[in-house]
């Protein structure tokens, strides 16, 4: 079973911030998140939905799983310093 993972136009475009060396890094883990999206380490932000956050370096990435569909929908990717500011203090 395998789920496909959605990566939007503004994510795509913060994504593009990031250094490549980062950006490799953070494409395998996304990659792998195809076979698995709730791999050790990984952290559910909120109990009433089901986003989750996975750390790769001095990134995070925070996404949303549609078990139903087998989606998993990248919410946003950025510095562990700003993403929680940037996408809201809830998470």
């Amino acid at each position: 079973m395998s789920y496909e993972v959605v990566i939007g136009p503004r994510v795509r475009k913060s994504f593009k911030a990031i250094p490549r060396k980062c950006q490799t890094l953070i494409l395998l883990k996304l990659n792998k998140l195809k076979e698995n999206p709730r791999p050790s380490g990984c952290k559910k932000l909120k109990p009433q939905e089901d986003l989750y956050r996975i750390r790769i370096g001095e990134y995070r990435v925070i996404y949303e799983i549609k078990d139903s569909k087998l989606i998993v929908i990248i919410v946003k990717i950025g510095n562990r310093k700003n993403i929680y500011k940037e996408y809201g203090r809830a998470v």
